[in-house]
């Protein structure tokens, strides 16, 4: 018969490796789905951590690697695969089904697991579980210039309260119009020496009260109707190349960072339709990680959110294991 995993874990980021430690130490039967040759997500690319308590100043690489070595410490099982879609076990083979209504049986009797079993369809392999965690994160819109990809994490960043403080008395630019973008700029403002908004557009689409906090800092200088063409430098980011789309003008920023503001896209398109999403495609589920549909829940970047940080992620994956332990259990 088909092995039946109690829990399997979708992505392994902070949100998912955290989640994998909490259910380990649970000892909850648990598969981890990674479609990267590395786990870590998006804090690989990070040159240098400086908020995650008790590390400061730890490299992403290497943070990314200790969550995962601890995960490998506690035994967690892993598979490189590429999830496809997640879909209720009515449509798995036929052990899957025999399983399945054996553990209706024992509903029906009064057993603590829950009856419903999910199959993840993967590229390889299908595998059952009893409850899925989607922590699948998400992905900064880029700005697809030259030299963007060269210098993330040497000068390019998409997190200005993650990386801000390295600029301290530095140049910067935001690149973006929208709350992010003018909350990062207003934040970046407390701790550089200048900074330039590059907005492609005459006017904001953020909030009128961002923007009103904004123009009135004294060191921030908006450039309204411009576009960036490339980010330049040597090993670290040194000059922003511009373009006013208005009057043709071309001009170079000499900047120490670039801070990309252009909006997030999360991991979910291959969910869709599996759970409830809102109109951005963030997977609805609150900090205990439930989603409507029992049995599956979010973690991280990809759910519906207020921050997202590395920290967060971590302890969406532990609130998410406490569910998973309460549904399994019975306890709805």
């Amino acid at each position: 018969m088909e092995q039946i995993y109690d829990l399997i874990i979708i992505g392994s980021g902070p949100a998912g490796l955290g989640a994998a430690i909490y259910a380990k130490r649970a000892e909850l039967e648990t598969l981890v789905i990674e479609k990267e040759m590395m786990s870590g997500g998006q804090v690989l690319t990070t040159y240098e951590v400086d908020n995650y308590a008790g590390l400061p100043g730890i490299g992403g690489f290497d943070l990314g690697m200790k969550f995962r070595e601890h995960a490998d410490k506690l035994g967690v099982e892993f598979a490189k695969d590429t999830v496809q879609k997640i879909e209720s076990a009515e449509s798995a083979d036929a052990s899957g089904k025999e399983e399945e209504q054996e553990l209706l049986t024992a509903a029906e009797a009064g057993a603590e697991r829950p009856p419903v079993i999910y199959q993840v369809v993967c590229k390889k392999e299908t595998r059952l579980a009893r409850a899925v965690i989607i922590a699948s994160g998400a992905h900064h819109r880029k700005l697809e210039i030259l030299g963007e990809a060269e210098f993330t994490g040497k000068g390019v960043s998409y997190c200005a309260t993650c990386d801000g403080a390295f600029f301290r008395k530095k140049t910067t630019a935001v690149i973006g119009g929208g709350d992010v973008a003018l909350e990062d700029a207003i934040f970046l403002a407390r701790l550089c020496e200048k900074v330039y908004v590059i907005h492609r557009r005459d006017e904001f689409r953020g909030a009128k009260s961002l923007q009103k906090r904004l123009m009135e800092l004294p060191n921030v200088e908006i450039l309204w109707d411009t576009v960036p063409e490339e980010i330049v430098g040597t090993d670290k980011v040194e000059t922003l190349r511009i373009l006013n789309k208005k009057t043709g003008e071309k001009n170079d920023l000499a900047v120490d960072g670039v801070f990309v503001a252009v909006g997030i896209t999360p991991n979910s398109e291959r969910f869709r339709g599996s759970v409830e999403m809102d109109p951005a495609g963030y997977i609805a589920a609150g900090e205990d990680g439930r989603t409507n549909v029992p049995g599956i829940f979010a973690a991280g970047d990809v759910r519906t959110k207020a921050l997202r940080q590395i920290v967060t992620a971590v302890a969406d994956g532990a609130n998410c294991v406490a569910s998973v332990e309460a549904y399994l259990n019975g306890q709805n």
